[in-house]
């Protein structure tokens, strides 16, 4: 982490989300209620007076967003460590007439959830709510208009103009993408029809040069810069958010379209890459892995391919189930196993593949280019 003059009377921090724990908010240290990575590699400390700011926060961009007394809102969002879905819901119940937090798992329960509760409202990610859609077609045989949503709020992924209006179509009903501060889950800002990111206080936001540490003013694509003024632990870091967006020529900060580093975003969950090679180096026999990053039907799919050093270990369901469990403490996304048949006695770097096109790689200079 270097320090670097801002553009403001201050010293910054620069910092990505990889590296933010123990060089800013220590795990071991960290007291209240935490806000946390599922491995809590990263944790927020959330005292009141950070919770309050949080929920102002939320409320305003709730409303701005679209959500307006009267609504009944349904959240279906992760409620792991960071705690999102429940944060979320919480504040739109008090926005709306009532909210609830179902968790993004189960389509059937949630279109029970959305008739029984007289839902108007839905908050999904984007690959979520079309999930949610081809389902109602051709499983559960359910008019989308039948629902009755007037608004569907998108988070958590990267989406285009196609999927919105599709949705928007479907479901009859007004779509706007809301996004989340990738470090605490606190909403922070929305799309606007234009494309340009709406954020919901002046400061939040600033776009950096890819490759180093350095405030991009003028029109060019560069990484998105999370100011935390309201966070105490935090107010003085320049965080690298991982998303990859772009000034236009009249100034306006456009909405991510990519992602850079070594997290990539899948079902609305970030994933590190370095959690993963750092729980695959326990393993002994792996010489290489690949992660492969794909959308090819309505959600997206991640699978991990592994090539052993000895010929004993390709066909051990031992040794691919140790691989399996692993995963699956890491992260709420599912990842499936594949294992090479071929010995790959050398080792080799992990190779990473986004076939949706979303992410730009894991080195940043790289992507600069």
């Amino acid at each position: 982490m270097t320090t670097v003059a801002s553009v403001e009377s201050q010293e910054l921090k620069w910092s990505t989300r990889a590296d933010l724990s123990p060089a800013v908010v220590n795990p071991a240290k960290a007291t209240g209620l935490l806000v946390a990575t599922p491995t809590a590699r990263t944790v927020i400390p959330f005292g009141k007076q950070e919770r309050e700011s949080a929920r102002e926060l939320t409320r305003e961009t709730l409303v701005q967003a679209g959500v307006s007394p009267g609504d009944r809102v349904v959240v279906s969002l992760s409620n792991d460590a960071d705690l999102t879905g429940s944060r979320i819901a919480e504040v739109a119940a008090e926005v709306g007439d009532a909210a609830v937090s179902v968790g993004p798992r189960g389509r059937m329960r949630l279109l029970e959830t959305l008739e029984r509760v007289a839902a108007n409202v839905l908050v999904a990610t984007p690959s979520g709510a079309a999930d949610l859609l081809a389902r109602l077609h051709m499983e559960f045989l359910v008019d989308p208009l039948d629902l009755e949503l007037r608004l569907l709020v998108l988070v958590g992924e990267i989406t285009d103009d196609k999927t919105r209006r599709h949705l928007a179509a479907e479901f009859g009903a007004t779509v706007v993408e809301m996004y989340l501060d990738p470090v605490t889950g606190v909403p922070v800002a929305h799309r606007a029809p234009s494309g340009e990111l709406v954020a919901v206080r002046s400061g939040l936001f600033a776009l950096a040069a890819l490759d180093e540490d350095t405030l991009v003013t003028g029109p060019a694509r560069g990484e998105l810069i999370a100011r935390h003024t309201w966070h105490p632990d935090l107010a003085g870091v320049a965080l690298r958010t991982g998303y990859v967006a772009e000034r236009s020529e009249e100034g306006a900060l456009l909405a991510p379209r990519h992602t850079v580093g070594t997290a990539l975003l899948a079902r609305g969950q970030w994933l590190s890459v370095d959690e993963v090679g750092a729980a695959l180096r326990k393993i002994d026999g792996i010489s290489r892995w690949r992660l492969e990053i794909s959308r090819p039907g309505t959600l997206d799919t991640a699978t991990l391919t592994v090539s052993f050093n000895r010929e004993s270990l390709i066909r051990n369901g031992m040794w691919k189930g140790r691989i399996e469990q692993v995963l699956t403490a890491l992260t709420p996304v599912t990842i499936e196993v594949q294992v090479s048949e071929h010995v790959r006695e050398e080792p080799a770097a992990p190779a990473i593949v986004d076939h949706r096109g979303h992410h730009l790689g894991i080195d940043r200079s790289h992507a600069a280019e």
